[in-house]
C-alpha cells in the first residue's frame, strides 16, 4: 500500500483563515500550525473526520521540528514534519507548551 500522496493544493485555514499555497507537502497552516483531519496516510485525503487539529507539542530530531497535533473532534494524534516557511516564532512558543507529554 501506497503511504504517500503528493497533493498540490492551496487553501485556506479553518483556524485563522491565512490563505496557505500549497507545495505538495503542505498539511497545516504555517501562521498558526493548525491542521485538519483529512488523511488516513499522507496526502490520501481518506479520513472522513474532518476534525480541526491543534498543534500540541514540538518533538526535534536533529535540527528539524516535528509538530504533535491532536484532532479536536476525534482525538487523533498525528506528527508532521515543519517546514521552512513555518512561523518560528509560533514553533518556539510551541516548545515551551508544559501541557504536552508525548505519549500521554
Amino acid at each position: 500500500m501506497k503511504k504517500f500522496t503528493k497533493n498540490i493544493e492551496d487553501f485556506t485555514c479553518a483556524h485563522c483563515s491565512a490563505h496557505v499555497k500549497g507545495d505538495g507537502y503542505t498539511n497545516h497552516c504555517p501562521h498558526c500550525l493548525w491542521s485538519q483531519d483529512v488523511d488516513i496516510n499522507p496526502g490520501d485525503r481518506a479520513s472522513t473526520c474532518g476534525g480541526l487539529m491543534k498543534p500540541i507539542g514540538i518533538e526535534t530530531t536533529g535540527d528539524k521540528f516535528i509538530i504533535i497535533h491532536k484532532c479536536e473532534k476525534c482525538g487523533k494524534i498525528a506528527r508532521c514534519r515543519a517546514s521552512e516557511n513555518d512561523d518560528m516564532d509560533e514553533i518556539i512558543r510551541l516548545s515551551n507548551n508544559p501541557e504536552f507529554v508525548f505519549g500521554k
